[in-house]
């Protein structure tokens, strides 16, 4: 398999710091705001520096970029994106939707992922050329191609406003959800994977970070899905994202106005 060393050195690291996290979960976590008034705990900086230690011993020359602040210039053309806890709201109130994402990106895109979710014993992970899977079984898109058959996964829906993705939306957000078959939101993370796993079939990001995307990329374009952001390309660095399968793109394109 194609970054088989990789993978395995990061799903290793994802399952110790997801360990780490929810002991300090059973102990009882008190968060802080960060600058930007976005919550953080110990565990989310104790959990990225396990992360951090144990990618860089094992892969001295790469580069690394944390959401706690973890920075280190790559001398191999390589970076690990680190979130420890995406979904620190959730971790905070007890609910399982957290999960914890590993990505590498070797030169202009993610070539590996993982998304681990302690709480639901799940995950996912995938690379260039070798594919997607879900706790080791392979994954893949559905086949759907019409909204009535389709599960929208749209996150964030209060950070639309001023953002790219918010200006398409806010009007006629409400329409155009009705013409799918369901609509759900359990945190963003849990709704890509969802995707590239064929149990949804659209997923929206209004505001995202890097570490946020690294990760799900390469598993949602492994499993199939189409992956861009509002400005048509598939980047992690564009502030949004949007998944959908194949037979959906041109009518998620046409809505939200973007060009192939």
């Amino acid at each position: 398999m194609a970054y088989e060393e990789e993978l395995i050195v990061a799903r290793a690291a994802a399952q110790q710091a997801g360990t780490l996290a929810l002991d300090y979960q059973r102990r009882g976590v008190r968060p802080e705001n960060k600058a930007d008034d976005s919550p953080v705990t110990e565990a989310d900086r104790e959990s990225e520096r396990r992360i951090a230690s144990l990618l860089a011993e094992a892969f001295p020359q790469d580069g690394l970029l944390g959401e706690e602040g973890t920075a280190r210039e790559a001398r191999s053309g390589r970076r690990w994106i680190i979130d420890p806890i995406d979904g620190t709201r959730d971790y905070i109130r007890g609910n399982p939707l957290w999960c914890v994402l590993i990505g590498l990106e070797d030169g202009d895109r993610t070539v590996a992922g993982v998304a681990h979710f302690p709480a639901l014993g799940r995950t996912y992970w995938a690379s260039r050329g070798g594919g997607a899977f879900r706790d080791g079984v392979p994954i893949r898109v559905s086949n759907k191609s019409h909204p009535g058959e389709s599960v929208l996964m749209p996150n964030g829906l209060s950070l639309l406003a001023g953002r790219p993705l918010g200006r398409r939306l806010q009007s006629s957000l409400m329409d155009w959800m009705q013409r799918f078959w369901a609509v759900r939101s359990l945190g963003g993370s849990l709704d890509a994977c969802l995707v590239a796993s064929g149990e949804a079939e659209v997923w929206m990001e209004p505001k995202v970070a890097p570490w946020d995307l690294a990760a799900h990329q390469v598993i949602l374009e492994e499993a199939g899905a189409r992956f861009f952001n509002s400005q048509g390309q598939a980047s992690i660095y564009g502030g949004d994202a949007i998944a959908c399968v194949p037979g959906l793109e041109a009518e998620v394109r046409r809505f939200l106005q973007i060009p192939r």
